[in-house]
């Protein structure tokens, strides 16, 4: 399989796949695509792989899309304004965890499944849900990132602190929780989240420079309502 990615301000990643070879996403996730692919829908998994996706933000169901021939070529775009970063899983061989939504589409051989994280109050405070992904195999794999991305390799004991809606990705070998934002002046007027998300390295990390829930809550009370 060879990729590139096309466009800067919502882009899309084509491939070109040689026979036999498949890529899989979350349905509705193609953009275009040429003769020669054919595409089949499943709970990839099983059953309960699927309803863990389902929690972690992903579809229940996934569509697979499989060359008939070489030199096929299909596209998936990013659903916002943002980025899309390839990931391959041979330089993490231990795995790479996942914010929901960040997964884009990836080759047959990369399996993700639902992660908890160490801390129960991580996901029980964290805002973005408790509830990661975990890749594993050693394909290639595509995050979707709002806004531009923003890359850390964090050394020994580093720790980063980030807007936990930042965060996208990071290796396994990164530790990840909650604390909470000191001072109840800060909390109260600061106008930043109540929470922040602590990082330790070593490994890399994977952030993006806009929350795309965030952006649309604040442009919301500016939106017309019915009757306006």
């Amino acid at each position: 399989m060879n990729y590139k990615l096309i466009g800067q301000t919502v882009p899309v990643v084509e491939m070109t796949l040689n026979k036999g070879e498949t890529i899989y996403t979350q349905s509705g996730g193609m953009a275009y695509q040429s003769e020669g692919i054919t595409m089949k829908t499943n709970a990839r998994g099983g059953v309960m792989k699927s309803f863990g996706r389902m929690f972690a933000g992903e579809s229940i169901f996934m569509a697979n899309y499989t060359a008939e021939k070489d030199n096929s070529m299909i596209a998936f775009a990013s659903t916002v304004p943002g980025s899309i970063v390839p990931v391959s899983l041979k330089e993490h061989p231990n795995g790479f965890m996942m914010q929901k939504g960040a997964f884009l589409c990836a080759e047959d051989n990369v399996n993700t499944k639902v992660a908890f994280t160490k801390k129960f109050s991580a996901g029980l405070f964290g805002g973005e849900g408790f509830i990661l992904q975990k890749a594993e195999g050693n394909g290639m794999m595509f995050l979707e990132v709002d806004g531009d991305v923003i890359e850390k390799e964090l050394g020994d004991g580093e720790v980063l602190k980030v807007d936990t809606g930042n965060v996208v990705a990071f290796d396994t070998t990164v530790s990840y929780e909650i604390e909470t934002v000191k001072g109840l002046g800060n909390i109260f007027l600061g106008g930043e989240g109540l929470f922040l998300t602590k990082l330790v390295g070593p490994g890399k990390v994977i952030l993006q420079s806009q929350n795309f829930k965030d952006f649309a809550g604040r442009i919301a009370p500016y939106m017309p309502t019915k009757g306006n």
